[in-house]
């Protein structure tokens, strides 16, 4: 008999453990449940691929990460006129041009030495003036610029003199006539003007100050010369050198050298002036390696008529390598590159925008072949992808599904 209520109460006993049992697990699913809807979602306002579910900071650049909620499935952003303007959103319709592929190589501005220029004493004298007394200075052609005093200069005069007056006593003498012209010669060799010889025979009197005029414009770069210095005939004076012509020099490897060639015109960008390229034709290329290295050199000339530029500039030589013929190309920066892949804005209504994955060809400094994933005369976003972006990842919780990787 006990036996028997004893059994009756142990299976209650059970029966009862297994109902509490599977209430609380059904209660804990519940609050699991819950706090999962309940679950805040963090991410970095500056890097949106950054997320987690709890508070913390950006790995990237270790700014606090903000919450937010996971409640826009849409596939496309909805940004009115306002918006797109404070963003500065820009679009343009892809089209199909040329490509052409380029590698850079880093050069400099020096002299050329074609323009140099060696200004040297014609007669031997004291130097009774100069007009130029320090470097860096920048003249002209048929400037004065320094005046010289010379004994050499006066008996020539004096001999010219005498020779034109034989001329006079006897006219048809050719043997004086030769006598004449022979002094006249010694006195422009020496910088006499005509002007000056025909002053000097029409008032008979001799200068031994003969003032000399730069033959060409240019910077003086070294002076050799003070006033009061005797120097000797063909000592220099001046050293000139004429910046409206540069030579752009670049070193390349011996790998690099099959792509180029003597008389291939290439692409210059001279730093501070990227907005203004100029075309160069490639005319040496050093036969041999710079000294202790495994460079070759390359040179060519561009024009400089203003001397806006000056020797020592860095700049940026554009060798084409590639070229890919009638391609859809977009502006670099307007593609947006995730770990997963690659993808660009595209408008599709006046407020509307989504993004599309994209396939990437050949690129060069500026843009990007795209070879799947966009048709001719999309739209697409050009400044203000990344703005997008954000606020995609910010609204949705995800990133764009890139189908391309």
């Amino acid at each position: 008999m006990k036996i028997k209520y004893f059994n009756k109460y142990a299976g209650l006993g059970l029966l009862m453990f297994a109902f509490f049992n599977f209430a609380c697990n059904n209660q804990k699913h519940v609050h699991s449940d819950d706090e999962q809807k309940n679950e805040q979602t963090h991410t970095c306002p500056m890097h949106p691929q950054i997320i987690q579910n709890a508070p913390g900071s950006c790995p990237i650049c270790s700014m606090d990460l903000v919450p937010f909620e996971k409640t826009d499935n849409a596939q496309a952003l909805n940004i009115d006129k306002t918006r797109q303007a404070l963003a500065n959103i820009t679009t343009m319709a892809i089209g199909v041009e040329g490509l052409v592929n380029q590698k850079r190589l880093n050069g400099r501005l020096v002299t050329n030495p074609e323009s140099n220029y060696f200004i040297s004493s014609r007669i031997a004298g004291r130097i009774e003036q100069l007009s130029i007394r320090e470097t860096g200075v920048a003249i002209n052609k048929g400037q004065a610029i320094y005046r010289i005093y010379s004994e050499q200069l006066s008996v020539l005069q004096q001999e010219y003199l005498l020779t034109i007056m034989q001329v006079q006593q006897f006219p048809g003498d050719e043997k004086y006539q030769q006598l004449a012209e022979a002094a006249k010669q010694k006195l422009l060799l020496l910088g006499q003007s005509q002007e000056q010889i025909r002053s000097l025979a029409k008032d008979k009197k001799t200068d031994p100050y003969v003032t000399y005029y730069s033959p060409t414009s240019g910077v003086i770069t070294e002076l050799f010369v003070s006033e009061g210095q005797y120097v000797e005939e063909g000592s220099p004076i001046f050293h000139l050198e004429d910046y409206s012509s540069l030579w752009v020099e670049a070193d390349l490897y011996a790998m690099e050298g099959k792509d180029i060639k003597v008389g291939q015109q290439v692409k210059v960008s001279v730093a501070g002036w990227e907005g203004e390229p100029q075309t160069m034709e490639i005319r040496f290329i050093n036969p041999s390696f710079k000294s202790n290295s495994q460079l070759l050199q390359i040179r060519g000339t561009i024009s400089n008529p203003t001397n806006q530029w000056q020797p020592g500039l860095q700049a940026t030589i554009f060798l084409p390598l590639a070229s890919h013929g009638e391609v859809l190309s977009l502006p670099t920066d307007a593609i947006i590159r995730i770990e997963n892949g690659n993808h660009v804005w595209v408008k599709t209504g006046e407020d509307t925008f989504e993004p599309r994955d994209v396939k990437l060809g050949m690129e060069n400094l500026n843009h990007t072949e795209i070879s799947a994933g966009l048709r001719e005369g999309d739209k697409v976003v050009i400044t203000g992808a990344y703005l997008l972006y954000s606020e995609f990842v910010l609204k949705s919780g995800k990133q764009p599904q890139i189908a391309y990787q």
